[in-house]
């Protein structure tokens, strides 16, 4: 399921594979969205990219974050067994120390 929403000016798009969107991850990325905007104002897009790789007990959960912001953009995946919820979490964690990297 794919999903395109304008958050506060915030073009969000998720490109989930073999994957249903629920209602709590939409929530959840809305807060990363303003977790990231206490480090830079000015974010244009944010890309979520969620999909499972293998089958049964090998399956495996790939979430990566793309934050659009003048000058390069800020990119983080996480591969793990987790909760999309606990993998959102940990990539927006990533992001926001490549944007504070950025401004030093």
């Amino acid at each position: 399921m794919n999903y395109t929403e304008n958050y506060r000016g915030i073009k969000i798009d998720v490109q989930a594979h073999q994957v249903d969107v629920p209602v709590g991850l939409q929530a959840q990325i809305r807060k990363s969205i303003d977790k990231l905007l206490r480090f830079t104002p000015t974010i244009n897009a944010v890309d979520i990219y969620l999909n499972i790789s293998g089958k049964g007990k090998t399956a495996e959960r790939i979430l990566g974050m793309r934050v659009g912001i003048p000058g390069p953009d800020v990119f983080s995946e996480e591969k793990a067994k987790d909760r999309w919820n606990t993998m959102l979490r940990s990539v927006t964690d990533k992001n926001i120390r490549q944007l504070q990297k950025g401004k030093d």
